[in-house]
């Protein structure tokens, strides 16, 4: 079995979870939309993670809709005692598969609820507020009402832990003068490394920084040099990338998603490959053309 505690823990909340998490996103139908198309090889998924080790599960009830909270119940449920599933509200699908900003009272209590429902839990260990200001990423935009809302809504019992997601430094510092933030969600990698700054401000807060699209997401990233450093470690891209993003920040937590086992497994494998010097430099190259 896959060893995913060599790369040590990180806080998320009053816990510690394993650096390499587990994300769900990909269990739903094409373009996150509908249910899977193999059910019983999603929910073996989740049970190999769980089993190998993972304790950090990302997931949100916009996934399918309803989709991957279903499966969390269904492959899961009762939990392990150490499991944090970490869920998100802000947005909500359309008949026809669009994202669609949801950020009134009615629309963020009734998400909770949602995620409660379906997760069949009394209470959701971390929520992320994910803002959609902008239609390819972070953008600048009001967050006191919709996190005043979050806020209220752990005040109750249901939220034990807040977190921002698709944020800009600025909303970060806003939303940590309203709750407190155990972490940041947003898109960063080998070539997209606009929060490097932030990244390192948080790991100086003790806040988690959680990347999503380690490997470019729904355009995938191509370079030479990571395919060559792949090649030279015997290992895969996606391997390296996720490698590289360990050894980045000791606040990074990982939730690289797919809905294969054998993919899951690789996954964890990069917890043990410790990249060389010349390696992270080769690499280091990717973001420096990206910016």
């Amino acid at each position: 079995m896959i060893d995913i505690s060599s790369v040590g823990t990180f806080a998320l909340g009053t816990r510690r979870v394993k650096r390499v998490g587990y994300g769900a996103m990909q269990l739903a139908g094409p373009g996150v939309f509908g249910p899977p198309k193999d059910r019983q090889g999603a929910l073996a998924v989740l049970r190999e993670a769980v089993v190998s080790g993972v304790d950090h599960i990302d997931t949100s009830d916009f996934y399918g809709p309803h989709v991957t909270n279903q499966l969390i119940r269904g492959a899961l449920h009762p939990y392990p005692g150490n499991l944090i599933i970490v869920t998100k509200i802000g947005a909500r699908r359309g008949t026809d598969g669009s994202w669609n900003p949801a950020f009134s009272a009615e629309n963020l209590t009734s998400a909770v609820h949602d995620n409660l429902r379906n997760l069949k839990v009394d209470a959701l260990d971390v929520v992320n507020l994910r803002l959609m200001f902008g239609v390819h990423g972070p953008a600048e935009g009001p967050i006191e009402a919709p996190l005043g809302v979050l806020a209220g809504l752990q005040r109750q019992g249901l939220v034990r832990h807040i977190g921002l997601s698709n944020v800009t430094k600025k909303q970060v510092e806003e939303g940590r003068a309203i709750a407190k933030i155990v972490c940041v969600q947003n898109h960063y990698n080998l070539a997209h490394r606009e929060d490097d700054a932030l990244i390192d401000e948080l790991a100086g807060a003790d806040i988690a920084y959680v990347p999503f699209f380690p490997l470019g997401g729904f355009t995938p990233l191509q370079s030479t040099e990571l395919s060559d450093v792949a090649k030279a470690l015997g290992v895969t891209p996606m391997q390296v990338a996720l490698a590289w993003l360990l050894q980045r920040a000791p606040n990074i937590l990982l939730i690289p998603g797919t809905s294969s086992v054998k993919h899951l497994r690789e996954n964890l494998a990069a917890a043990r490959l410790e990249l060389p010097s010349d390696a992270v430099a080769a690499l280091d190259q990717i973001g420096r053309r990206g910016q």
